[in-house]
């Protein structure tokens, strides 16, 4: 490479999401996670100065000048990927002033991440040339959750501002605007990560997806865990959610390295390493989504819980307050019975308890996309 190609090479990129700029070295972007790179890069990713001088060659003032790519990404959801990835990596390798609880091996040869020697499992050099033990894993898990709101018929049948539904020009009303706000917000409490998907279980019988949630909490997930970010997208019916573990592997690195797992049988490796033989296997299936996330797309039914509007309130009036009433107390009668099965928060129950809100249907679009991220 000459020396106009290398000067060429940003090694550094300055990214402006949505009115906040990040400054990342490139190395750190590179640890990146791909489907976290392909949503901040969609077009590909160039790291090399895009405004050149004439045939090709450097202009010493442009070298001077801040290029920043403008990218449509939370800027809060970076940050905490970030954050994740920087303590995980220095708890991993250690800093100048603390060392790491993995620093022994750092000194062996690399592991070559294209021989799946090791994946035939046992000890030997199949295992001395395993990935995990000489780099740090983390399962990343994303959620991209698109919205529709059915609005009750006693309100999309309304005249006027009142109206949940479109107006002459096939435009959303303000009403209907406030609902889509309202559903989103209610969305967005609903924080845990495997209430949907553990619905779509019981309610399939899909032993596939199930063995799915089985293998991610004996990997470093817990059945009541919550989303690390989320986030409604602006302007959009969207929600962005993400969630960061560290994958267990089952390889202790000496005593201060957590505690045995006295249920499974752990065999001397090397320099004091133990290795759970049981754990490691299930996540070396695991490192079957390094560089290639998977991607399950399911559709989701389910009510949730908005406040009252002026509009809504009066409709009871409008069209058969009897019935609408009944409908009513029917649903503060059992909201804390359907709270467990619904997913329903605590301010959803409340509302329904107090008669303060009311029931809307919410069809969602889910799409998760697992990957295993090596640093």
């Amino acid at each position: 490479m000459d020396a106009s190609s290398s000067s060429a090479v940003l090694s550094r990129l300055t990214l402006d999401l949505r009115g906040t700029r990040f400054v990342i070295e490139r190395e750190t972007l590179m640890h990146l996670p791909e489907s976290v790179l392909l949503c901040l890069f969609p077009n590909g990713l160039v790291l090399t100065r895009q405004n050149q001088g004439l045939g090709g060659l450097d202009d010493p003032e442009d070298e001077e000048e801040e290029e920043v790519y403008m990218v449509d990404f939370d800027p809060q959801c970076l940050s905490y990927v970030l954050s994740f990835f920087k303590s995980a990596q220095e708890d991993f390798y250690g800093t100048p002033n603390r060392p790491g609880k993995y620093r022994g091996l750092r000194q062996q040869p690399s592991s070559d991440f294209n021989d799946n020697s090791f994946m035939s499992g046992g000890g030997g050099a199949g295992l001395s040339s395993n990935p995990l033990l000489n780099k740090q894993a983390i399962i990343v898990l994303r959620e991209e959750l698109e919205y529709f709101v059915i609005p009750p018929k006693a309100t999309s049948k309304l005249d006027g501002d009142g109206r949940e539904g479109t107006n002459l020009e096939g435009k959303a009303t303000n009403a209907l605007l406030k609902l889509k706000h309202s559903a989103g917000e209610a969305l967005l409490q609903r924080r845990h990560i495997f209430t949907a998907l553990q619905r779509n279980v019981n309610k399939e019988n899909n032993m596939a997806e199930q063995h799915l949630i089985d293998m991610l909490c004996m990997s470093g997930f817990s059945r009541d865990d919550l989303w690390g970010f989320r986030a409604v997208e602006p302007t959009r019916c969207s929600i962005t959610s993400i969630a960061l573990v560290l994958l267990k592997t089952g390889i202790r690195f000496g005593p201060n390295d957590g505690p045995a797992n006295p249920n499974e049988e752990e065999v001397d490796f090397m320099d004091g390493v133990r290795v759970d033989h049981t754990q490691l296997s299930t996540a070396q299936k695991l490192l079957l989504f390094w560089r290639k996330p998977a991607r399950k797309c399911w559709w989701d039914g389910v009510d949730i819980v908005v406040p009252h509007t002026s509009a809504s309130a009066s409709s009871a009036e409008q069209d058969g307050s009897a019935a609408l009433a009944q409908q009513a107390a029917d649903e503060a009668e059992g909201a804390d019975m359907n709270a467990t099965t619904a997913g329903m928060t605590g301010k959803e129950v409340e509302l329904l308890r107090s008669k303060g809100g009311r029931k809307c249907r919410v069809w969602a679009r889910r799409v998760w996309t697992l990957e295993l991220s090596l640093i």
